[in-house]
């Protein structure tokens, strides 16, 4: 079964260009039954700044339909980044050092605060669990993750910290996939039950001469768009959504199929999801992807 979808339902310039929402949805809870009227699976990129209330997933699987998969970004502190103090929970807040509360990023390595920040998150997710909504943890590792033994061990120590629930992972660090190394990694990933992340963006650095590398490490293959806009990669000073402002052509979607289809047939599940999300081009892609897999007679589940 492939599903496809997009990294937001809440950007904002998605909602402010009105290319997708009705007028009508101009609510939250209206905005999200809307897109799960289109698409069957969304990612939640919020999860990555700051640990969710149990009351938001709560919502999120009360306004969606039986079968819509939630699939969650996790939070920055247990993928190895920095993140606001203030994003924390009142009570590891407590536990801080006063320096450290007053700065703009933190590094949380402590073990012990680790797996109480791993089971706040865990437990704020809890009604998507109960309600079967829960696709899978996306934990995508910064830049600056290269490969090495302790690489391989932190990776690890995060699957374990979801304590059973299903991990997907993504590799930004070119160093992971060069040919030398792939196979090791890919290995590894199934050994441990891992889904690997097959993540286009642009060519930048150590990914530069690394391609799309699809594959498949456990019963879920996950495919990610980035888009493509090199010129805003890696360019400071502007809004986060300019980094992501590249439309597919149809020319370039065509050319994922091939993988998409031949990997999907050996997965339970393959998630399409596209996270070009700047106006309505994620949404757009997300749906020009889906009518191409279906002209090929692959097995697209769809909510129209």
């Amino acid at each position: 079964m492939i599903l496809t979808g997009t990294c937001s339902w809440t950007e904002k310039t998605l909602i402010q260009s009105g290319k997708f929402y009705p007028k009508e949805a101009n609510t939250a809870e209206a905005r999200l039954r809307y897109y799960a009227e289109t698409f069957d699976t969304v990612e939640i990129d919020s999860t990555y700044y700051a640990i969710p209330n149990p009351s938001n997933s709560s919502l999120w699987a009360e306004r969606t339909p039986e079968k819509f998969i939630f699939n969650v970004k996790a939070y920055g502190a247990l993928t190895g980044h920095g993140v606001d103090p203030r994003t924390l929970p009142a009570d590891i807040r407590k536990t801080l050092p006063q320096g450290e509360v007053e700065k703009k990023h933190i590094y949380i390595k402590d073990s012990s605060l680790l797996k109480t920040v791993a089971e706040m998150f865990r437990e704020a997710l809890e009604p998507l669990v109960k309600g079967g909504k829960l696709g899978v943890l996306v934990f995508q590792y910064p830049p600056w993750f290269q490969y090495s033994k302790a690489g391989f061990d932190f990776i690890l120590q995060g699957k374990e910290l979801m304590d059973g629930l299903p991990v997907a992972l993504e590799f930004r660090h070119g160093s992971w996939l060069t040919p030398e190394k792939r196979d090791k990694v890919l290995e590894f990933l199934s050994k441990n039950n891992i889904t690997y992340i097959a993540a286009d963006e642009p060519q930048y650095g150590t990914l530069a001469t690394v391609p799309f590398v699809p594959a498949l490490t456990s019963d879920i293959a996950y495919f990610r768009f980035h888009g493509r806009n090199k010129e805003n990669w890696l360019r400071k000073g502007i809004e986060t959504t300019l980094r992501f402002a590249y439309k597919y052509s149809e020319e370039e979607l065509r050319g994922f199929v091939p993988a998409i289809e031949q990997i999907s047939k050996r997965a339970k599940t393959t998630l399409v999801m596209f996270n070009n999300c700047h106006l309505d081009y994620a949404v757009r892609n997300a749906i020009g992807m889906r009518e191409l897999l279906t002209r090929t007679g692959e097995t697209v589940r769809t909510t129209e």
